[in-house]
């Protein structure tokens, strides 16, 4: 089991991390330089031999290997990633950069996005190199640059030009999973990730006549983008069930004792109450109008006029994505691809899976473990290339009152040391077992 040096670790590892501001705007406003050379130094200081790696200057990866005692066995991918969101000072009870431990919670932008599982890596390593522990299976550890923008400069960068560093490993584990879910009825759930959306942003342009504002005008570019936006946003997906999901769908139901089969979904979601949150997004294709520009002068009818939206595809599901985007533009609108990634699957009987729940089991006996999808993504899009199957798993032990998932990209993210102390005790178990 991890030492009590590991424990501090974890808490100091995240603090010092929230303290190095890597905020990504986008565009490649970002640096991620100074978060990886703490990183670095601390695995050389396990004994390991650390890479750091840019493709362009200031957008550090690093990653390393732990040799395992069998070479025989496939190897294992860890990864996290260094960059975070912004976040505006002002609308915080500490400053996001403060890495503040406060009545025994760490506040900071990264706190669960996601610098808390860098910093579970770290102090997992380093209690393995105190005490001569191997794993069975060799180990890499990759802490990326970019998750939050395109992964161009991270995972995308590592997966196609450095393929050799990741030699052997199919299987991975990143965010986000095996987390506290309180279902307000006193149950605790642990979703362990078994899936992801698929990524569909889209810009979507409208071409018109311009013209004067006071004239009659048929050809109106605002006006055809405003349609086409509208279409989208009320459009009803249908359901569709992927093996993750109706995984998800079939152990809640026993869970809660329900008799409502999978051919009522609806019905279900509503017999599950909160923990539906689990799987709703997730039980369908999604595509939410999110950007609009349009115009440059009140008299003047423009004649272009552009929109973003923010869509997301099941594993299978891009063929029906892609034709019903084109029913619903219309003929007076095109739209492409403004970043797309693949939807991902991973096998909820797999050896690796039931290794996962037997460690959240080990330190969460009243716990149920539960597979569910992810409605985003992560970089384990980009390490998929590579043939890499991938699961969601950062483990925190977490109160009631903590909006784990409202934290995400919001306003006082914070994490409890006691669920840092959780995701490192459950992290060394499932990778000493991996």
């Amino acid at each position: 089991m991890a030492d009590e040096r590991a424990l501090d670790e974890v808490v100091r590892f995240t603090s010092e991390l929230i303290r190095i501001d890597t905020t990504n705007r986008g565009g490649g406003d970002c640096r991620e330089r100074p978060a990886a050379e703490y990183t670095a130094e601390r695995l050389a200081g396990a004994g390991l031999e650390p890479v750091l790696l840019e493709r362009t200057p200031g957008r550090t990866n690093v990653v390393a290997r732990i040799e395992g005692t069998d070479p025989s066995a496939d190897a294992l991918l860890v990864h996290g990633h260094l960059d975070v969101v912004p976040a505006e000072a002002r609308d915080w009870s500490v400053h996001p950069f403060s890495g503040e431990v406060r009545d025994s919670v760490v506040w900071g932008r990264g706190a669960v996005d996601m610098k808390n599982m860098d910093a579970m890596i770290l102090a997992v390593v380093r209690s393995w190199a105190r005490a001569g522990v191997r794993p069975r299976r060799d180990i890499v550890v990759a802490f990326t640059a970019d998750e939050e923008a395109s992964a161009e400069d991270g995972s995308g960068f590592l997966a196609d030009r450095h393929p050799g560093l990741f030699e052997g490993c199919t299987e991975a584990v990143g965010e986000s999973g095996a987390f506290t879910f309180h279902d307000g009825g006193g149950r605790q759930l642990y979703p362990i990730a078994a899936g992801e959306r698929g990524t569909a942003w889209l810009k979507l342009t409208a071409r018109g006549r311009a013209g004067h504002g006071s004239k009659v005008n048929g050809e109106n570019a605002v006006t055809r983008l405003a349609a086409a936006v509208t279409r989208i946003g009320e459009h009803e997906w249908p359901l569709r069930l992927t093996p993750t999901v109706r995984a998800a769908l079939t152990e809640l139901a026993a869970l809660y004792g329900l008799d409502t089969g999978l051919d009522d979904v609806e019905l279900l979601l509503d017999k599950l109450g909160p923990a539906a949150r689990l799987v709703e997004a997730t039980v369908r294709n999604s595509a939410n109008p999110t950007v609009l520009e349009a115009g440059y002068k009140v008299n003047v009818i423009p004649g272009e006029a552009v929109a973003y939206v923010d869509g997301r595809y099941l594993p299978g599901g891009e063929d029906e994505f892609r034709a019903t985007l084109d029913r619903l533009t219309g003929p007076d609108v095109d739209w492409e691809f403004h970043h797309r990634e693949v939807a991902l699957q991973a096998p909820v009987d797999s050896p690796t899976y039931a290794r996962m729940r037997a460690a959240v089991q080990e330190f969460a006996p009243e716990g149920h473990v539960v597979p569910y999808c992810m409605s985003g993504g992560t970089d384990a899009k980009q390490f998929s290339r590579l043939g890499i199957t991938a699961y969601g798993f950062a483990p925190l032990k977490l109160p009631e009152d903590l909006d784990y998932q409202g934290l995400f990209h919001g306003v006082d993210e914070r994490v409890p040391v006691e669920a840092l102390h959780f995701g490192v005790r459950v992290l060394d178990r499932f990778l000493r077992s991996a």
